[in-house]
């Protein structure tokens, strides 16, 4: 895919699909502006382009802070000479905030922050690389949904309502945006080995039961890794995705193809 030299800013790159598109995109030829709120990970994940000669810079962003978003894009305009491509990968999960994760138990406050970064954050984001974005003739924004933008799943309230969310912005802003030649695209992941799925397990009454609902859902029987995500966002990016707008994209290994688990089909889950 030809992405050789175009210029992207990634948020929450600092780990898991973040990071796992920076090397890839960095790997053919892009430039890429690595953010995150973990600075010792969003360098190392530099450091790691760096050594296998690619170009990547770090600027630490908590994406809820309109100054450190419009720090970003600036720093991105300055480092490179503008922005072909705005990667709104920056999310969490409220497992990891808090433990209570039932609508009696979960605070207020912990609901309103996973929308602040999953949700408005996106937002932000977009608002500020715009006009960066208007300078690009292969401008496009790639947002993070989830298969819960699409399907309810327990202990994921604040989550799949930020989700949900991000999959209409996606299409708002593609229309509002389609003048200005910028095209704005979803993609909606099923399981993937990430750190955020880790504590999410970690916080769930049974673990590995979680993990078999997880994965029994998932036609290619096991769980998805970044880089599966990262081929798709690469995609995105690409002018091979010129006809390509307002999509929401699900890369889920099949779960929402069906309903069933797998063992009716007489498969089992990897772990």
């Amino acid at each position: 895919m030809t992405i050789d030299g175009m210029r992207f800013v990634i948020t929450g790159s600092g780990a898991g699909i973040g990071a796992g598109t920076a090397k890839l995109a960095a790997s053919r030829g892009a430039s890429v502006m690595v953010s995150d709120t973990n600075d010792a990970n969003g360098q190392a994940v530099v450091d790691e382009i760096l050594a296998a000669g690619g170009t990547a810079i770090y600027q630490h962003c908590d994406v809820t802070d309109e100054a450190q978003v419009e720090a970003l894009m600036a720093a991105a305009d300055s480092a490179f000479g503008g922005i072909d491509v705005l990667h709104n990968n920056a999310g969490i999960h409220e497992s990891m905030i808090s433990g209570e994760l039932g609508l009696e138990s979960m605070s207020r406050d912990s609901f309103e922050k996973v929308l602040g970064v999953n949700l408005i954050g996106v937002w932000l984001c977009a608002k500020y690389a715009l006009p960066y974005l208007r300078s690009s003739d292969q401008a496009s924004i790639i947002n993070a949904g989830s298969t819960s933008s699409l399907s309810g799943y327990p202990q994921c309230q604040a989550y799949g309502a930020s989700k949900g969310a991000v999959m209409q912005l996606t299409k708002m802003l593609a229309v509002d945006l389609a003048a200005d030649g910028i095209r704005v695209n979803c993609y909606c992941p099923g399981s993937i080995h990430t750190e955020m799925v880790d504590k999410f397990l970690e916080a769930a009454p049974d673990p590995r039961a979680m993990l078999n609902t997880m994965t029994q859902t998932h036609l290619i029987p096991r769980m998805g890794q970044p880089v599966d995500v990262a081929e798709l966002v690469c995609f995105l990016a690409s002018p091979e995705s010129q006809f390509v707008n307002g999509a929401v994209w699900t890369i889920d290994g099949g779960s929402l193809a069906w309903r069933g688990t797998l063992d009716v089909l007489g498969m089992e889950a990897q772990a």
